[in-house]
């Protein structure tokens, strides 16, 4: 079976409200294609592993998707899977089904120096919801690629090596001030006029910046959503804030000064941490390997950053060394028109192949 025919097979099974259906197809092949120990836990993680000793390299994806546009749906409900001019179309090729199979390829066709793991997990798209029960479970190998997009990032027709990226911190900011009428205001406080401090405050604040292979990684903070009042005459009591912050390696916007203000509350919904690569000489050898088997394009990969959170994060962060190597390309991802190369999925295939395999 090719990664082609793989990719088709995956793309083609419904998996953005229930991934079971994926990982059933994922664990049902690695049983008959390998003689790896395969385990399906408790949320639908699937996982194997093949080889002994040494270090653990892990090629990890998710099966997980978003939801699909109407055009990407057939007439019962199931995705619709386009090829046309070298590209493979459909929900989830990019993000990331075509890379799930490709690793699937490589785990079973590697000769291992050490332990080799697959893992391929639920809930990338909700927060990592996989992967942190993965990890909360004993999941931690020394090594990961993760076969997020990385392809095109410091020129064309490139797949790149991602040794670092940003994380995503999801804040409420709630103002609380008193009632009153709104024809004698000065008999209540009005929340709308605590949050517009916040605002002030949250815009005054300097993001951070870190540079990793040197280039820029920049973190941001922007308030999103703003919702307070209840009606034309009354002044607010409760007026709320949704804030956005892009996070970078070590380094945290200071949004505690915030909470500080009179009447302010702050409330973190969602953290999805930063990844940054530690380990030059694992970051340079899949560098080595990635440029061994692109000889062939004109621009050679290169070492960058990515903007988007992964499940690199919440594998960084409990001690796995990691880097992002995969075939999505900007702007491919979570789109009506999602797709991904064939060649480049065979490009990846062969990356895959060679860095968890004794020859390299």
């Amino acid at each position: 079976m090719s990664v082609r025919e793989l990719t088709r097979d995956l793309v083609s099974i419904p998996s953005h409200q229930d991934e079971t259906a994926a990982g059933d197809y994922v664990e049902d092949w690695l049983r008959r294609e390998t003689d790896a120990d395969v385990t399906r836990d408790e949320v639908g993680n699937v996982i194997a592993r093949r080889g002994t000793g040494g270090e653990s390299l892990a090629l990890v994806g998710h099966h997980d998707v978003v939801d699909p546009a109407a055009s990407q749906l057939d007439a019962g409900g199931g995705y619709v899977v386009d090829e046309r001019e070298g590209r493979l179309y459909g929900r989830g090729a990019a993000d990331m089904k075509g890379a799930v199979a490709a690793a699937m390829l490589a785990f079973r066709d590697a000769d291992p120096a050490g332990e080799l793991v697959f893992a391929s997990f639920v809930g990338e798209e909700v927060g990592g919801v996989g992967a942190r029960h993965a990890i909360e479970h004993g999941f931690a190998p020394d090594y990961a690629v993760v076969g997020e997009g990385s392809t095109n990032y410091s020129g064309p027709d490139v797949t790149d090596v991602a040794v670092a990226h940003r994380g995503r911190r999801g804040s409420t900011i709630t103002a609380r001030g008193t009632a009153a009428h709104a024809s004698e205001p000065d008999a209540g406080e009005n929340a709308i006029y605590l949050a517009t401090d916040a605002v002030e405050a949250i815009r005054d604040l300097e993001a951070p910046r870190v540079t990793v292979a040197g280039e820029p990684l920049e973190g941001q903070v922007t308030v999103t959503e703003i919702d307070g009042g209840s009606g034309i005459n009354v002044v607010p009591e409760s007026c709320t804030l949704t804030v956005d912050e892009r996070t970078v390696p070590g380094e945290r916007v200071d949004l505690e000064t915030v909470a500080d203000l009179p009447g302010v509350e702050w409330r973190v919904d969602q953290d999805l941490p930063p990844m940054r690569c530690g380990d030059d000489r694992f970051a340079e050898r899949v560098l080595e390997v990635a440029r061994a088997v692109q000889s062939d394009v004109s621009n050679p990969p290169e070492l960058v950053t990515k903007p988007h959170a992964t499940d690199a994060g919440w594998l960084a962060q409990a001690g796995t060394e990691c880097v992002v190597y995969g075939p999505s390309e900007p702007g491919e991802a979570h789109t009506a028109t999602e797709s991904v190369s064939i060649r480049v999925l065979e490009r990846c295939l062969e990356t895959y192949r060679r860095l968890a395999s004794a020859e390299t």
